[in-house]
């Protein structure tokens, strides 16, 4: 069967699968699991909470390298978990990791912080749930995979999208009923600001923050206003910027609804044409091309302007013969060939009935906590099944490198580059082979497959 047209589906068949893929867990222990949070910023908390919504897990300890967001997150777990007992915390993960025995450990750092602490907790014998992109190089993401194989580790990755109920429906009732047809482009884009507009100063490093343990294997840069809390992705040696950060959501979530691999070629161009009074040094217009061979994936980013389509900013929009679907966090829309009106539409589930405390708690995105419940309940399933979980750590590195692979092309001015999973290396000699690895400062060293 071509992957981009699929055969119809009775409803009953898709309600089964559906049920299937959240069952609930076993809690085949019968002991509440040990759960460790690295990182205690915005989303690390926003998650482990959607965690103890579901299960009555203990989160026994907590890291971070800011005190002060580290003694905030242990009062407000004390607050939320069953026991009530204030996690113990930590400054250093390797401190951590050496003195508890974990059951799971989430990692929830920025992007620059991830393969390290991740990698050393399979190590130790965790399972592990990681934030995307899980790298911030290719060799990187590689060895995590290689970890988790090796060690016989459980690794889910947050990109939720996979477990979202209403994207969830857009695919059963639109795309595995037939209703695109064959499915020929897909347009994915972000055309939100993402705060890397203006000139901020570097200033000093706060009381409360380790910034030598902070910085890690990154480049150590002065330390500027943007850096800490939460605006760090305007800076390209922690991360892999916009395309890092919000492309890999929606090619992910493509690549899902369409079953795709590996893409056959990256190609991508872009640079900073607007914005050119700001400090961030990621791109604010960005366009790459993701080919799969008959379908081709096409990203743009701009952080300056209006959207085209003021509904959909951040979205997917799936063209086929018969249909166009467009998506997003917050709805979808599917609309029938020459039809302006849709024929059906979803939108984002809330569920404040069963979960009341999602209405006032700080800085949750209320449009994603079904989701991250959801996404939850798959992971701690498969951990007890020792099973791949829907966001499975091999296919968030297909994800996360083609979107490094994006960026790389961009500082080789849009060369097409080939990946080969199997070897590791990618067409386009010497230089694009470098790029695989970015080198890390002492005194830390950079993983590889070999040595995890």
């Amino acid at each position: 069967m071509n992957r981009r047209t699929f055969l119809s589906h009775s409803s009953r068949a898709v309600a089964l699968a559906a049920a299937a893929s959240y069952l609930p867990t076993t809690f085949a222990a019968q002991k509440a699991r040990r759960v460790a949070l690295i990182g205690c910023g915005w989303y690390g908390k926003g998650s482990l909470l959607r965690m103890l919504q579901v299960e009555p897990a203990e989160v026994v300890s907590l890291c971070d390298v800011d005190s002060r967001m580290l003694s905030e997150a242990a009062g407000i777990v004390a607050g939320r978990q069953k026991s009530g007992k204030e996690p113990r915390m930590y400054g250093d993960f390797r401190k951590m990791l050496k003195e508890e025995e974990l059951d799971i450990v989430m990692v929830s750092t920025p992007d620059h912080w991830h393969a390290v602490p991740a990698i050393t907790a399979m190590q130790a014998g965790a399972d592990v749930y990681v934030e995307k992109p899980i790298s911030v190089d290719v060799v990187e993401g590689r060895s995590m995979v290689a970890a988790a194989r090796k060690h016989g580790r459980v690794v889910q990755v947050n990109t939720q999208r996979r477990s979202t109920p209403h994207l969830i429906e857009a695919r059963d009732r639109v795309i595995r009923e037939g209703k695109l047809g064959t499915i020929g482009h897909v347009e994915i884009c972000c055309y939100w600001g993402m705060g890397r507009a203006g000139n901020r100063p570097d200033i000093p490093v706060p009381d409360t923050l380790d910034y030598e343990l902070w910085t890690g294997p990154a480049p150590m840069r002065p330390f500027n206003q943007r850096t800490h809390p939460r605006g760090w992705r305007a800076f390209m040696e922690y991360s892999n910027g916009i395309v890092g950060d919000m492309c890999i959501h929606m090619l992910d979530m493509v690549r899902w609804m369409l079953d795709l691999g590996w893409p056959q070629s990256v190609s991508s161009t872009g640079g900073i044409y607007v914005e050119k009074d700001s400090n961030a040094n990621t791109t604010d217009t960005q366009t790459a091309v993701f080919d799969f061979g008959n379908l081709q994936v096409v990203w743009k980013h701009r952080t300056y302007g209006d959207s085209p389509d003021p509904d959909y900013p951040w979205s997917a929009t799936l063209y086929g013969d018969k249909g166009t679907l467009k998506a997003s966090v917050f709805k979808y829309e599917y609309f029938e060939r020459g039809k302006k009106e849709p024929a059906l539409t979803g939108e984002a589930l809330y569920e404040y009935d069963q979960y009341p405390e999602d209405r006032t708690e700080k800085d949750l995105e209320r449009h994603v906590a079904s989701a991250m419940r959801r996404h939850w309940q798959n992971y701690l399933h498969c951990v007890d099944t020792r099973t791949r979980p829907v966001a499975d750590i091999e296919q968030a590195f297909i994800s996360s490198a083609s979107c490094i692979l994006a960026n790389m092309s961009v500082e080789l001015g849009g060369r097409t580059l080939r990946y080969n999973p199997e070897t590791g290396r990618v067409s386009g000699g010497r230089q694009a082979n470098e790029l695989l690895a970015r080198p890390y400062r002492a005194p830390w060293t950079h993983p590889t497959p070999e040595t995890v």
